[in-house]
């Protein structure tokens, strides 16, 4: 059985930051970063270059496609009405009177008894309202050069003929704005000539780590140093948003180190921080933000990542993500990837999800929403989810041995075994099964 929410934490009185009365709920905070990003300009990019981004308009068809009424098959082409008693016991004779291929002009108009040969593709001749397959003649006992042809089986009209216009109608909207353009669209654009195509582009991202403890990869550690990993990870994270990834490297625990380092970035959409945003004496980043802009919000109900700043840099969007590796990983998922998908122009911003049945319980102290690393996978026919790993914020290689995220609500102190829950499915890991 689910339990309820726990009582008032009894030192929420005198640490009012831990009070989750006084943190803002995980879908306000979503809805306030939504509501500050929205798609960024149109750009003419090519197609190789366009899978993946978002139609920014229409796109109309100029021309029908096919072009021509063409056959679908190699056979002959022929009048339906003329082999409407055709049977392998009582074949009907034709008269081959041109042969047609693919990228030819067409063939001479049809008349009655009289047959081509024809190959994909290539333009049905004028008289001609179907196409016998080769395997529905003599071809391959006669041979393939002559000036007739036996028919074994009747066909319909217009049995393998592709229309003018079967596919796309010039005029038609052919994809809409708002279209994700993949590998099928791509073809789509190819086949109306379309060499480039308006997308909204990427947005381009930088990436700042905060902290005296904080190296870069390179150097070896001294005492009390750890590596900068988040930035890693956290560009990893943006390329698979769909995002272009811009490092700014470390920034130190001084207010005008950060500052010179958000200030001499290149030009970015969007600016994404990790570490500085907690009450620490040296969590600095919301008090930079609050001197160059606004500061939005800052402690979520959430679990891992409560500390959590949002605000502007001039007018660059900031997200402020908590230093443990973990905490910041689950809070991009939640804040930053739907905000790089909407300035994308996409609408599904939200991970993956699905309902599964809970293998194993869990603890949820804190009356915050808990994402629990976990594995997901189809058991007969339901999904069931387990936790998986050690679950401290700092733990990051119990994501690499996940693939979801066990969403506990805020109102439950505990989930039972058995208990239903929503499963985030991770980013590049989806369980086996999954459609």
């Amino acid at each position: 059985m689910v339990g309820g929410a726990h009582g008032e934490a009894s030192g929420a009185r005198t640490r009012p930051w831990e009070d989750p009365e006084a943190m803002l709920g995980v879908d306000e905070a979503r809805r306030r970063v939504l509501a500050a990003v929205s798609p960024l300009p149109a750009v003419e990019v090519t197609l190789l270059d366009a899978p993946g981004l978002v139609l920014a308009e229409d796109v109309v068809a100029d021309a029908d496609i096919p072009p021509f009424r063409n056959s679908a098959m190699d056979g002959y082409a022929v009048r339906a009405a003329d082999v409407a008693s055709a049977t392998p016991a009582a074949p009907v004779r034709l008269v081959v009177v041109a042969e047609v291929a693919a990228g030819s002009p067409a063939a001479p108009p049809l008349g009655p008894g009289q047959a081509a040969r024809i190959m994909t593709g290539a333009p049905l001749p004028e008289g001609a309202d179907a196409v016998v397959r080769f395997e529905e003649t003599d071809e391959h006992e006669a041979g393939p050069r002559r000036d007739e042809v036996w028919v074994r089986g009747a066909v319909r009209r217009w049995e393998n003929v592709r229309h003018a216009g079967e596919d796309v109608r010039a005029g038609a909207v052919v994809l809409p704005r708002g279209t994700v353009l993949g590998p099928a669209a791509i073809g789509v654009l190819a086949s109306l000539n379309r060499a480039t195509v308006p997308v909204h582009r990427r947005p381009r991202v930088g990436i700042l780590s905060t902290g005296d403890e904080v190296v870069d990869l390179g150097p070896p550690l001294r005492p009390g140093q750890i590596r900068n990993s988040n930035s890693y990870t956290l560009a990893a994270l943006v390329r698979e948003a769909g995002g272009e990834p811009i490092l700014l490297g470390v920034a130190r625990d001084r207010v005008e180190d950060i500052r010179a380092k958000l200030r001499a970035a290149p030009q970015v959409d969007f600016l994404i921080t990790s570490g500085g945003v907690s009450i620490g004496d040296f969590d600095l980043v919301k008090h930079v933000l609050q001197a160059e802009g606004e500061v939005s919000l800052w402690q979520v109900r959430i679990k891992p990542g409560k500390p959590l700043a949002f605000g502007r840099v001039g007018s660059i969007p900031l997200l402020g993500l908590p230093g443990n590796p973990v905490a910041a990983y689950v809070a991009f998922l939640q804040f930053g990837r739907p905000a790089l998908r909407a300035m994308l122009g996409r609408t599904d911003l939200s991970l993956p999800t699905l309902r599964a049945r809970l293998l194993a319980g869990h603890e949820n102290a804190g009356r915050r929403r808990h994402y629990v690393r976990g594995i997901v996978e189809r058991q007969g026919d339901e999904w069931v989810a387990r936790p998986c790993g050690l679950q401290g914020s700092g733990v990051l290689t119990s994501v690499t041995a996940a693939n979801c995220l066990i969403v506990l609500p805020e109102s439950w102190h505990r989930a039972e075994p058995g208990t239903e829950v929503e499963v985030q499915l991770l980013p590049g890991v989806c369980p086996a099964d999954w459609p």
